[in-house]
Order: C-alpha cells, then structure tokens, then sequence
C-alpha cells in the first residue's frame, strides 16, 4: 500500500503547482513545489541549471528533487517536473513513492496555460507544438505510473482538489489523515 504522499505529475501547465496548492490548503497538508526542491538543491532554477550544465544535469537535477520529495514523511502533497517520467529509475520511484495523480488537459490549453512562463526553457518558440510532442511521448510513461488520472479542462483548481481530496478519502493510506 502506498504512503499518503500526493504526487502530482503531468506536463507544464497541467496545474501541478495551482491545484497542489489548493490541495493542500483543502487538506492542511503540506506542500512541496519541484522548482523549490530543485532551486533548493541546485541553487538554479531550472532555465539557469539548463544553460550552464546541460539537459543531463537538469534531468538528474529533477530526479533528486524528486528523492527530496520522496524522504517527506506523510501526509504530503508534491508537484513533480514534468520530464522526471522520462527517466525508469523515476517512474519506479513514483510508482513506489506515494498515490500519483497524472494531471491531463489539451496542448492547446496547456500552450495557454503558460504563455506567460518565465523560467520554462523547453517552450521558447512553438509552445504548443513542444507540449504536443511531449504529450505523445510521456502519456504512457504517466498512464504507467498514474494511480489517478485527472482532466483539467474547463475546472476550476479547487474543484479538481475537491475530487483529489474525495479520492483519497477512499484510499486506506489516507482515510486516517483526513479524517484526524
């Protein structure tokens, strides 16, 4: 039985960090943010970590932000970089890690979602295009891990943490936190 430990994954703009937060101020858990765990180990966020180290450095930059997440006792809710479930190590991680919740919606929403991200090097350029070649590949890397699948389309944040929260009210490893 996994851990009460949220972890929520899908690709940007999904709403990994809205609806955590919201999740977390519903359930009074706390809440970790990847770019904070990754600035945090890093001391780069992840634009900075990618212009001076490379992909290969940022990627082993999200796994350990992931293994921070990880070492959180529960009850946590953690937002997870989108690329982490590229890598097999990760995804067994997760899987292994907490109840994973794969946040979809639409590249087109999702290009939406983030015309205004500052610190998201992967959509200079056709953002929608990227979001919608990365959605073909990562879906059955997050349909493999996911315990959940969520759509974020035409929701508000507080309406998906209100579905999260009455699905884990279900789920023996979390009744007990929910309830207390």
């Amino acid at each position: 039985m996994a851990d009460c430990r949220v972890l929520l994954v899908g690709l940007m703009g999904s709403g990994k960090t809205t609806v955590g937060r919201a999740l977390a101020e519903l359930t009074g858990w706390p809440y970790l943010d990847n770019d904070d765990l990754l600035r945090a180990h890093s001391g780069l966020t992840a634009r900075q970590l990618l212009a001076q180290a490379g992909q290969s450095a940022l990627r082993l930059a999200e796994s350990d932000a992931l293994e921070a997440a990880l070492a959180t006792p529960p009850p946590c809710i953690c937002a997870v970089a989108a690329g982490t479930v590229l890598s097999a190590g990760s995804r067994r991680a997760l899987a292994d890690g907490g109840i994973v919740v794969w946040l979809t919606a639409d590249p087109v929403t999702l290009a939406e979602r983030v015309v205004d991200a500052i610190d998201r090097p992967w959509l200079e350029g056709d953002a929608e295009a990227w979001l919608r070649e990365a959605a073909t590949e990562r879906a059955p890397l997050y349909r493999e891990v996911a315990d959940l699948i969520v759509d974020t389309e035409e929701r508000t944040p507080d309406e998906i943490a209100a579905d999260i929260r009455a699905e884990l009210a279900e789920r023996p490893a979390c009744r007990a936190w929910l309830s207390g």
